[in-house]
This record gives structure tokens, C-alpha cells and sequence, in this order.
């Protein structure tokens, strides 16, 4: 896989929490970077697996937005009172 060199720019307070990071973490700035990105991209990608299988659901059950809601503040309500 080939590496490419791109320009970022931070700011400074931004760049300095970054460096503390990676010097912490005994990683280089890039590395670091990398690891947030590659982070990123994969839970954007879990979300919208999670938005999908919960439309899928939706339109299997038939269910409308005021469902929905009720399901939700019902599992809330159980959590609450689990704790």
C-alpha cells in the first residue's frame, strides 16, 4: 500500500494535545492521526449499519415514529430502574 503526504492544519492548542498524545503513547504524530482516522471512519460505518438495521426493523414491523418513541422511552425507563 503506498503512502501519500498531505497538509493538515491545526490549531495550536489542538496540534499540542496531539503531540502530548502521541509522545505519551510512544507513537509518532502520524501514527496517531492514522489510528483517529481509521477510528473514525469505522464508527461512522457502525452507525450506519445501526441507522439501516433499525429502518429495516421499522419497515418489517411496521412501526411508525410514535412507536419508536414509546420503545425508547420504555428501555430507558428499564435501564433507570435496573440501576
Amino acid at each position: 500500500m503506498s503512502t501519500i503526504t498531505v497538509n493538515i492544519s491545526f490549531q495550536d492548542s489542538l496540534l499540542k494535545e496531539i503531540d502530548k498524545t502521541a509522545k505519551k503513547e510512544h507513537r509518532s504524530r502520524s501514527e496517531l492521526l492514522r489510528e483517529a482516522a481509521r477510528l473514525y471512519i469505522q464508527r461512522q460505518r457502525q452507525w450506519e449499519e445501526l441507522f439501516m438495521l433499525g429502518d429495516r426493523m421499522t419497515e418489517e414491523k411496521q412501526l411508525n415514529l410514535k412507536d419508536v418513541e414509546e420503545e425508547i422511552l420504555a428501555a430507558r425507563r428499564n435501564r433507570a430502574e435496573s440501576r
